[in-house]
């Protein structure tokens, strides 16, 4: 069954302080819509996003979004930038071959938003971080481009009661929506869509995608996130919009309303690097580290604010509720910590490499 949810967040998104003259002349254009105004814009610099993926669609849905004024934006993504990826991931180019898209996507979405507190996340969307993820933000995108990681952004969302935008493009097609658990006049999630996560065998690797349809299927995806965040216009929640590059046209349909159970979080025995930890430490989200090294242990090289538990004591009952990351000297210890909590049905990440890690 589906466990209790937390709190969900509340929106509209509250305004935000005045805008600035600069943020008036800037956004000049978006404020005279009448139904936005000034007020819309306060909503959307006080907005936190996440988007998931910055690939084909998540690359339209970051610049439009950080273009509108949005105040964070997340990115997670552990791929790094491909040549075959420039024509059609549009918060990339050349210079950014090589490199993290979280990153690279993130140094765009400033260079059209100086103002943006925007967050990198390079690693990978998982059913041990997945939860800890979303928590923070008011919206989360999905541009994934594979069913299981669409599920996994769908049940964690699903469990926080954060919206959902989703969509997908592959060939000429291209669909969206968004999933709300907790959406004012009955919840709808992916799973009333598509009961079952199961991959197909077709990719845009395999099959191919047309750019301009990753645009068009970002830009609509970003503009429900605008709705979202502002009370202005209606989200395709309960219709789902299917688009035909070809033929030109855009086809709505119907999407019965209904939270189907969603599976609790398995307890996970996970994994993080030390860049890892310090990009997780540095965007905000609830997390605790535990620091299992005995007194006697050099403590030299420490994580401020860690949670002392000498292993010599260790008992999962004594961890506190949420994210967590175990660490020891070398690693080796942590990991056998990180085992025995999963047993207890405890999820933790054992920090690879330890405190040594982190002297890099």
């Amino acid at each position: 069954m589906t466990p209790p949810l937390p709190s969900a967040p509340t929106l509209p998104v509250e305004p935000g302080p005045p805008l600035t003259a600069a943020e008036q002349e800037r956004f000049a254009r978006q404020i005279r819509l009448s139904p936005l105004g000034e007020l819309g814009q306060r909503r959307l610099r006080n907005a936190r996003v996440l988007v998931l993926g910055a690939g084909g669609i998540g690359s339209p849905v970051i610049t439009a979004l950080a273009a509108a004024g949005v105040g964070r934006l997340g990115v997670v993504d552990a791929d790094v930038v491909e040549p075959s990826n420039l024509a059609r991931q549009t918060a990339h180019d050349d210079s950014s071959v090589g490199h993290s898209k979280a990153e690279s996507a993130v140094a765009t979405a400033r260079r059209l938003s100086p103002g943006i507190d925007a967050r990198a996340f390079p690693v990978s969307f998982t059913a041990a971080n997945a939860d800890a993820l979303v928590a923070a933000w008011d919206v989360v995108v999905d541009g994934f481009d594979t069913f299981g990681s669409r599920y996994l952004a769908s049940d964690a969302t699903t469990r926080a009661g954060v919206p959902h935008v989703w969509g997908s493009a592959l060939g000429f097609d291209g669909q969206l929506s968004t999933f709300w658990s907790r959406a004012p006049g009955g919840g709808v999630t992916l799973r009333a869509l598509h009961p079952e996560a199961e991959d197909a065998a077709d990719s845009c690797a395999s099959v191919g995608v047309l750019g301009s349809l990753c645009a068009a299927i970002g830009s609509a995806m970003a503009s429900e996130v605008v709705k979202l965040v502002t009370g202005v216009g209606t989200p395709l929640l309960g219709r789902v919009v299917v688009h035909d590059a070809l033929d030109g046209s855009w086809t709505e349909l119907p999407l019965e309303r209904r939270v189907p159970d969603v599976p609790a979080p398995a307890a996970v025995a996970g994994a993080v690097t030390a860049q890892e930890l310090r990009t997780r430490l540095a965007g905000g989200a609830p997390l605790t580290v535990v620091d299992l090294r005995e007194d006697s242990e050099d403590r030299s090289i420490a994580v401020p604010g860690a949670l002392r538990l000498p292993m010599s004591r260790f008992d999962p009952a004594d961890l506190p509720a949420g994210p967590l990351v175990l660490y020891c000297a070398s690693g080796v210890r942590s990991r056998i910590a990180a085992d025995r909590a999963a047993a207890a049905g405890i999820s933790a990440d054992s920090l690879v490499g330890g405190a040594a890690a982190l002297r890099s």
